[in-house]
């Protein structure tokens, strides 16, 4: 028994040594860290530049053809040969397609021969013409003589006067048979189906088809579809802030996803004077010269017009503006280069990472990495340019 509360004795004399050494440490700790203050914040500063910055109307949207439309059969009949397709380049004029002529043929050949009688009907009409005017003119003769009664005169001028109703009879059927004729002439070019428009291109391309040799085609049944792919049209939509900025013939550059690191220049064309109520958008079309054939209708575009450019102004990194206590603003590194101090900011043209500073003047650096940490007066410790970039912070 008195070997046990031997132990227990050293046990618990050790124990509380351990527990006055352990007081003793932590409050050496304590003294040094209030002795130290806070410990300074790592962050990554920018210079604060002077310089040159454009502002720009950034938009989104698609590709389609200046002009499109399609060519239709302007008559029913079978489609037997087409002699283009899709890609194919199409002179204006061209005959594309060619439809079965076999009944066009047969009626103008009939109207034709309606029109040869209609001739011969006119030829004899005139002859038997004649033949009453000469008749007339010796009746009169004999009347004269008193040899002719007054009534054979009367027959005689009767007779004259109807065969001259014949011939301008026989005269309108022939000008009937001529425009027979002519209307057979027309249905029967109908079956060359050609390509015809209206514009300055002398050509164009296939863009689709719609129907295949032997298909039976009524009229005004679509058969091709013809494209004009220089120049093409941009159609962009655009908000109510970047609307007042834009106007006809600015210039537009043009890039797409499909064609990358290349840019193609356009000229703003047209603006909808309306906003579509749905998006308060307006629709904004640009032209953009394709003498290459490059681009495609169709293709998605990313665009952006020169709004505004500024010379010699204040230019900072876009990452060093946040939003501190409800004002935009940065931190800038004091004159110590020790501590960080909040700046409020009015900004204006922002382009490519950067922005510009319109009040109040700002000199030196600002921090770019690393602000969420700070408040106004926190001491900082910049990192070396040179080093890699800060991945964790500790404040």
């Amino acid at each position: 028994m008195l070997k046990n509360g031997v132990l227990a004795g050293l046990i618990l004399l050790a124990l509380a040594g351990f527990l006055w050494w352990q007081a003793s440490d932590e409050d050496e700790s304590g003294r040094a860290v209030r002795d130290s203050g806070p410990r300074p914040v790592a962050v990554q500063t920018a210079a604060v530049e002077r310089g040159s910055i454009t502002g720009w109307a950034v938009f989104t949207g698609s590709l389609s053809p200046a002009a499109q439309f399609d060519v239709a059969a302007r008559t029913g009949g079978r489609l037997d040969e087409l002699l283009v397709d899709i890609g194919d380049e199409v002179k204006q004029g061209q005959r594309i397609a060619r439809l079965d002529d076999e009944e066009e043929v047969q009626q103008l050949e009939q109207a034709r021969a309606e029109l040869a009688v209609a001739r011969a009907s006119l030829a004899e009409a005139e002859a038997s013409r004649d033949a009453s005017r000469r008749a007339l003119s010796r009746t009169r003769e004999l009347r004269e003589q008193r040899v002719a009664s007054q009534s054979e005169l009367d027959t005689a001028e009767t007779e004259a006067r109807a065969q001259e109703a014949r011939v301008q009879l026989a005269e309108s059927q022939v000008s009937q048979q001529e425009a027979a004729v002519r209307a057979a002439e027309i249905r029967l070019s109908y079956t060359d189906i050609s390509a015809r428009w209206q514009g300055e291109d002398s050509s164009r391309v296939v863009s689709q088809r719609y129907a295949d040799e032997g298909t039976l085609l009524q009229a005004n049944d679509p058969v091709l579809s013809l494209v004009s792919l220089d120049p093409l049209r941009g159609i962009v939509f655009a908000a109510e802030r970047d609307y007042a900025e834009l106007r006809i013939g600015q210039q537009v550059e043009v890039r797409s996803d499909a064609l990358p690191g290349r840019t193609f220049s356009g000229e703003l064309a047209r603006l909808a004077p309306v906003f579509r109520e749905d998006s308060r958008q307006a629709q904004v079309e640009i032209r953009v010269p394709n003498p290459h054939g490059v681009l495609k209708p169709g293709m998605f575009i990313r665009t952006r017009v020169r709004i505004e450019s500024r010379d010699d102004v204040t230019v900072i990194p876009l990452d060093a503006v946040i939003t501190h206590g409800g004002e935009t603003g940065v931190f800038r590194v004091a004159d110590d280069g020790e501590r960080a101090e909040f700046l409020p900011l009015e900004l204006g043209i922002r382009e490519n990472g950067r922005v510009e500073v319109r009040e109040p003047a700002i000199s030196g650096r600002v921090v770019v990495l690393g602000q969420h940490l700070l408040s106004d007066g926190v001491p900082i410790r910049p990192a070396d340019e040179e080093t890699a970039p800060v991945m964790e912070l500790e404040q």
